[in-house]
């Protein structure tokens, strides 16, 4: 006859640090435009975000948390529901720089970078408009995460897009906006 069934003690696995961890996140937002030497209209962007970051590449200590850097690759999809132009589609790379509590339960993340996009450019048609589809874009994204679980995060952010299309045409007012985002990551 077997014996009493005992418990079995069962260890807990370590949880990897966010550092040494892929993260995919995905955003979304509201942009206003500024004005500032831009185009005189007003703009409202939507923006539908997917970025990827690698793992760290230079790790540190900081105020008794960890700082790291690592790379970000965004996708964009921006619907414009105000302005003469109705879409923008991006690609932006960067680095992020992010702040983790000892605790790993919240962190603060910088991102400025830039890339290229395309939008239905109205040129001459509309004054104030933008003067051709390929354009530039520049951002600057900051905020902060709170950890769901090991390897989920909800991101509350504010983010500055400017795009234009650089000079390459005549026709080149520019938007620059500003506005909120809220996303979700996922470490993996």
């Amino acid at each position: 006859m077997a014996g009493p069934l005992v418990p079995r003690e069962v260890t807990p696995q370590a949880s990897m640090h966010p550092a040494d961890q892929w993260e995919l996140e995905g955003f979304t937002g509201a942009l206003w435009s500024l004005g500032g030497g831009a185009s005189p209209l007003d703009y409202t962007f939507l923006p539908q975000m997917i970025s990827i970051k690698t793992p760290a590449t230079m790790h540190g200590k900081l105020c008794g948390g960890d700082i790291f850097v690592r790379h970000r690759l965004t996708l964009e999809g921006e619907a414009i529901i105000e302005g003469p132009e109705s879409y923008f589609f991006g690609v932006t790379f960067s680095p992020s720089i992010e702040w983790w509590n000892a605790r790993q339960t919240c962190a603060w993340y910088f991102s400025a970078g830039g890339g290229v996009g395309i939008l239905d450019a109205q040129g001459y048609d509309v004054p104030g408009g933008q003067g051709q589809d390929f354009n530039l874009t520049w951002f600057v994204h900051s905020g902060l995460k709170f950890s769901l679980t090991d390897s989920c995060s909800l991101n509350l952010g504010l983010m500055f897009q400017h795009i234009s299309n650089g000079g390459m045409n005549d026709v080149n007012p520019g938007v620059n906006a500003l506005g909120p985002t809220l996303g979700m990551g996922w470490r993996f």
